[in-house]
């Protein structure tokens, strides 16, 4: 590794951490409470340090959000880019990643709901709402489409599209649900009810998704 690329991995990891320091103070204190001084403090850094990779508090909590928001749908895809894996274990892997744990989490869930206030008073915050969803459906619908491929089913943008938002839909619910952490019943039963419900809304035969089901997973 040349001593450049070295210096920008750095960086980058130092800017990660201070985003992690964000949200983390975030989480406890509030939008109003997570001050640059106290994000500093958790982050172990002078404040002249935050000031050299975030212009303002603003521009941190903002670019906080857009890393909450990649680590989801990162996680997710990780779970879909499997070696080897079939067009429908690679559908399965992702929705699965994005309704069990680290997404599943009433922190990120926390985090979510206390961000997505500002979507509608910040045009900066709806510019990376946007762009994360489309980000999202585009994955989806590269998704789906190898999935109706192999079915012999229609494959155009429209087609995919709609389904991806369909799918999406199921997605959000049963994250939602999932990371409340209510209670009522047993949180790792939702791959299955997931998997089950995207076979529906894509009218896939029985079992082309939830036969993807890892061990753990399954109802017992």
């Amino acid at each position: 590794m040349t001593r450049k690329a070295f210096q920008r991995l750095s960086e980058d990891t130092r800017r990660t951490s201070l985003l992690e320091a964000t949200l983390a103070c975030v989480a406890d204190l509030g939008l109003n409470g997570a001050s640059a001084r106290r994000i500093a403090e958790r982050a172990d850094v002078s404040a002249g340090l935050l000031r050299h990779y975030f212009p303002s508090k603003d521009q941190m909590i903002r670019d906080s959000y857009a890393y909450l928001i990649g680590q989801l749908t990162g996680d997710a895809a990780r779970a879909a880019d499997q070696k080897d894996a079939t067009p429908e274990a690679a559908l399965a892997g992702f929705i699965t990643g994005n309704v069990t744990p680290p997404n599943l989490s009433s922190l990120k869930l926390s985090l979510w709901a206390t961000f997505i206030g500002r979507v509608r008073a910040d045009p900066a915050f709806a510019d990376i709402h946007r762009d994360s969803y489309r980000e999202f459906l585009e994955i989806l619908e590269g998704l789906i489409h190898p999935v109706l491929l192999a079915q012999g089913r229609p494959t155009d943008p429209a087609s995919c599209q709609r389904l991806a938002i369909a799918v999406n839909g199921i997605i959000d619910g049963l994250w939602l649900e999932g990371s409340i952490e209510h209670g009522l019943y047993n949180p790792n039963g939702l791959t299955e009810i997931a998997l089950s419900a995207c076979e529906g809304i894509i009218r896939l035969p029985e079992t082309t998704l939830t036969r993807h089901l890892a061990p753990r997973t399954k109802r017992t």
